[in-house]
């Protein structure tokens, strides 16, 4: 009985132990293989291309760092964005976007809303707290409140924005030498609000600015572009899309589909954004709306972020693939709708990280793109409107 009591004993402390080594370093593990960086030498920058850089007002529609561990206040050795490398980036502002639904097997052309759900796993291995296990609205809440975390480690490097205010003081700020950066806060997929508009006003407490309706499958607002049926809006997602449109709060229709973008164009009167994407005029891939949506969503005065990874730019997502695609955008929508919605850390693997920024405008140059063409999409559109939007 007594070697039985020690043979529990000691296979309960190898059970500790293992449970210990999963949650303190599976979620790494995971993170590294789904946000990698390809190997590659320094990209090479022209003196001319690096005091261009240096002047921008550089902007990001789209990065998803708050669903993973790791402490973005410090430079991390994987993973593609985080404050420290921001600022050597040189970027202004950068929207910080919460996931809080990803369905498994997901794919780019159909996706089941009832598949099982990959951010559960992440929330309880990672250790988030037990009321994000089972909410989307409480997975939204806490990814704000860990950029909360950073700003308070960073209180001179690190504003998050809520209103045209902040915006304006940060760039003021910026503009006469202070290095900071701002992060806004959004929503993948309007999911979180589970179903209940009265909760729009908690996400917008916690912080969230950007609303994305959708994410990879169709929810309660209407279909997603990548679910099963593509179907417009909900008389839910009508009342959503209405009462965004009264806030100071900006609207995404990336991962919408076609029919749902339409609809919003047709009830709004406001600047429409698509976060995260690239456009059907460079390539064929179900990842984009069609180019005449595009077109639709631009004349909104809005602006169509580009995607960074393989699937936007159909194989080469370099600086140079990247500049490509952006100059094809450019012509298809003038120089004043495009702006870059990067993905990073969105489960993708690029080219280079957002301390490898200068890179870009060295080859949005090469691209043939003016000085005034850059700065519009590498920040000025963006801001423009942020500023029409936020309150």
């Amino acid at each position: 009985m007594r070697i039985i009591k020690r043979l529990l004993a000691a296979l309960i402390v190898l059970v500790v132990i293992a449970l210990v080594a999963f949650f303190a370093f599976a979620p790494g593990f995971v993170e590294k293989a789904r946000n990698a960086v390809l190997p590659h030498d320094p990209y090479p920058v022209s003196e001319a291309a690096q005091q261009l850089h240096d002047r921008l007002i550089i902007g990001d529609l789209h990065a998803d760092p708050l669903l993973w561990n790791r402490d973005l206040s410090r430079r991390g050795d994987y993973g593609q964005v985080d404050i420290p490398r921001l600022l050597e980036g040189n970027v202004a502002v950068q929207v910080f976007t919460a996931v809080t639904k990803s369905p498994a097997g997901q794919n780019y052309e159909e996706n089941s809303a009832e598949a099982f759900d990959n951010v559960t796993s992440l929330a309880i291995g990672q250790l988030w707290p037990p009321r994000t296990w089972t909410s989307l609205l409480q997975r939204a809440i806490y990814q704000a409140e860990k950029l909360e975390a950073v700003e308070a480690a960073l209180p001179d490097q690190f504003r998050i924005i809520r209103t045209r205010a902040d915006l304006d003081s940060l760039l003021a700020d910026r503009a006469a030498g202070q290095q900071v950066v701002g992060g806004i806060l959004g929503i993948e997929g309007a999911h979180a609000l589970e179903g209940d508009i009265a909760n729009l006003d908690r996400i917008e407490a916690a912080g969230h600015r950007v609303i994305g309706l959708h994410h990879f499958f169709d929810n309660a607002l209407g279909g997603s572009l990548h679910g099963k049926d593509k179907q417009g809006l909900t008389d839910f997602g009508r009342a959503v899309v209405r009462e965004v449109a009264q806030r100071g709060l900006v609207l995404d229709l990336a991962h919408s589909s076609p029919a749902v973008a339409l609809e919003v164009i047709e009830i709004t009167d406001i600047p429409l954004i698509v976060s995260h994407s690239g456009v059907t005029a460079h390539c064929e891939t179900p990842r984009n709306l069609p180019d005449d949506v595009m077109r639709q969503i631009a004349a909104t005065g809005g602006v169509i972020g580009m995607g960074y990874w393989d699937e936007v730019t159909c194989g080469d997502f370099t600086p140079a693939g990247v500049a490509k695609m952006t100059r094809t955008a450019v012509d298809l929508l003038g120089a004043d709708h495009v702006a870059l919605g990067s993905d990073f850390d969105g489960s993708v693997t690029t080219a280079f990280d957002t301390s490898e920024l200068a890179a870009l405008t060295q080859a949005l140059l090469d691209e043939g793109l003016s000085e005034d063409q850059i700065a519009k999409v590498m920040g000025e559109n963006m801001v423009r409107v942020l500023r029409a939007r936020l309150k």
